[in-house]
């Protein structure tokens, strides 16, 4: 989906096209983090 809105504004020049984009690889930026948040609190490294 992230492409198909580059390719769009590519094509188009279209702001409407770039602010989805950008809100689309926002979106997918934070999913990343969260899942690495999710990770560390099921897996928490022992110190000895």
């Amino acid at each position: 989906m992230i492409d198909l809105t580059w390719k769009l504004f590519k094509e188009t020049g279209s702001i409407e096209s770039y602010l989805l984009f950008k809100e689309l690889e926002n979106d997918h930026h934070n999913s990343i983090e969260f899942g690495q948040m999710e990770i560390e609190k099921e897996s928490p490294l022992e110190s000895k």
